[in-house]
């Protein structure tokens, strides 16, 4: 039997380089690398090849041709993604054409996936290979799984399911964001990050998408058309910011809830530890900032509609920007 691809096999080489320099520098190490073996498993456990199940969405994260990071969506009806193993998912759906990832969902690839309940807050993650892709979907081979806490997660109910696609709009550019742009980031109180570090950072290397939650506002937009955002408590794998360390790509999106409008964007992200700079938002544990390269904005792309249901309540000490 392979033991790397077992069930009872864990993960004696959870981290990688960037996420040990952020365990080490937030005093969590010798903590988590206790918890890392047993927790980041190399294969679903039932509950979450369940949760895949139930889903009408799966974020994505991953690199285009040019290796430049994206965060992505891609939905269907509950049950087109399936788990045949607990190794594998089944995608029954393709993102649409003009996603900055759609040609690059292709055998070898490598992608994080994130499923997302909002309902409830569940979430799990599942890095891992693109293996097979025909007209109907793609095959995912999982090498890493876990689960996150419900930690800033708003609850929203599905309301309506929109045809998809009409009167699509795409608004595409470099640099800094349009006005449009601008406003649903400020507006948002939820968003998704993709990061990635190659293979230089050691063994766990390799893509990841997650979740972003704040008030709405929580993400600032500066005078040169930066984003900075407060990061709070979590659970300490650093995931995120250790591929910012060990790398800085990184790629955001932002949805529209009420209208269906996408907006994504890569760039570089770097962390801010400095005191004085964290202590400008009240709650958080360092900032992120993120400097947009391209984006793209398609209206109207998104057929899923939600209503807001309640804000997470470990957002409520949680402050606004000075």
């Amino acid at each position: 039997m392979d033991t790397a691809r077992s069930p009872q096999a864990l993960n004696p080489e959870p981290f990688h380089r960037g996420e040990i320099d952020a365990q080490e520098r937030a005093g969590v190490r010798a903590q988590m690398e206790r918890v890392g073996a047993v927790v980041l498993r190399n294969y679903m456990p039932d509950q979450h090849r369940e949760l895949f199940n139930k889903l009408p969405t799966l974020l994505l994260g991953g690199a285009d041709a040019n290796a430049q990071v994206w965060a992505s969506i891609i939905w269907g009806k509950p049950g087109f993604i399936a788990s045949p193993d607990a190794t594998t998912l089944r995608v029954g759906a393709r993102l649409d054409d003009d996603d900055p990832l759609a040609a690059m969902v292709k055998p070898g690839a490598g992608f994080g996936a994130l499923g997302l309940e909002f309902d409830t807050r569940r979430r799990n993650r599942a890095n891992g290979i693109v293996t097979q892709v025909d007209e109907l979907g793609f095959t995912f081979s999982v090498q890493q799984s876990f689960g996150n806490c419900p930690k800033y997660i708003q609850t929203r109910n599905l309301a309506t399911r929109e045809p998809g696609g009409r009167d699509a709009r795409l608004v595409s550019g470099t640099g800094a964001l349009p006005p449009d742009a601008v406003a649903l980031v400020r507006r948002s109180d939820t968003f998704f990050i993709a990061t990635m570090a190659d293979a230089s950072a050691g063994k766990a290397h390799g893509a990841d998408v997650s979740h972003r939650g704040g008030k709405p506002g929580f993400v600032n937009v500066g005078t040169e058309g930066e984003l900075i955002w407060p990061d709070f408590v979590g659970n300490n794998f650093f995931n995120t910011i250790g591929n910012i360390l060990a790398d800085g790509r990184a790629g955001l999106l932002f949805i529209d809830f009420e209208y269906g409008d996408l907006l994504q964007v890569t760039g570089n992200a770097s962390v801010l530890w400095d005191e004085e700079e964290v202590s400008r938002f009240e709650g958080a544990r360092r900032l992120l900032r993120f400097q947009p390269e391209r984006y793209v904005l398609r209206k109207n792309a998104f057929p899923l509609r939600w209503v807001l249901r309640e804000q997470s309540p470990y957002l409520e000490p949680t402050g606004m920007w000075n």
